[in-house]
């Protein structure tokens, strides 16, 4: 049996098309969770990493943070959430916002950093407080830096999530553990399809996003280029 007739077995199963397990509901699962940590890490980090990005103070323990956060081994947060705790979304929800939280924050430092130091001086001199210039001019010329690092937390997330079915919760992870603790092969290759179609699925909404979020001028100086040229 080929991976395309288990494909095929995953989707035409009957306990898949409708039901606690069928591939819509399991899918909706999944994406509660996605969306759920990406919610409290955008919360938690954004703030944090646009104060740091426009005072300048920090920025190094932000990098280096970002990278020990990075190094965390999702599952053994996720065992010693269920340790210190009784199972629960939350059991999930932590390492999946410590995992998603650190690309946000750089993202936000680094793209309010990178915001040209004479526009904010001239902003400054035209009567605007240090408030109004992070929001009404760094942020938006960081808007495709913040993007870019929210694409790379939400992929990151959508794999990782997978975690919640070595608790005894739900998600696609549910098929991926259940097949192979079963050898039911089609559902274990079924629930990994599904995941990385999820993740590709978030590359695609992100790119015209981020592309749109970019000044005009640089819009159209990308449309000018030549493909050699944009690689």
């Amino acid at each position: 049996m080929n991976w395309l007739d288990w494909i095929s077995a995953f989707v035409n199963d009957p306990a898949h098309r409708s039901g606690p397990d069928s591939i819509v509901h399991r899918v909706g699962e999944h994406l509660a969770f996605t969306g759920e940590a990406l919610l409290w890490a955008s919360l938690l980090a954004i703030p944090a990493g646009l104060l740091i990005g426009y005072t300048g103070r920090g920025a190094f323990a932000v990098t280096a943070l970002a990278g020990t956060a990075r190094a965390l081994p999702t599952l053994g947060l996720v065992t010693l959430a269920v340790l210190l705790a009784k199972i629960s979304d939350l059991t999930v929800l932590i390492p999946l916002v410590a995992l998603a939280a650190p690309s946000l924050l750089v993202a936000a430092a680094e793209g309010v950093r990178g915001t040209d130091p004479q526009v904010r001086d001239a902003a400054l001199g035209t009567g605007l407080t240090h408030r109004q210039v992070l929001f009404r001019v760094c942020l938006p010329a960081a808007l495709p830096t913040l993007l870019a690092g929210l694409r790379t937390a939400t992929v990151q997330v959508i794999a990782t999530a997978t975690v919640a079915a070595y608790v005894g919760l739900g998600g696609l992870g549910r098929y991926v553990i259940d097949g192979l603790a079963t050898k039911n092969y089609p559902t274990t290759v079924g629930g990994a399809l599904l995941v990385v179609l999820l993740a590709v699925g978030a590359q695609l909404l992100f790119a015209p996003l981020i592309r749109y979020s970019l000044p005009p001028g640089a819009r159209a100086q990308r449309r000018s280029l030549t493909p050699k040229e944009s690689l």
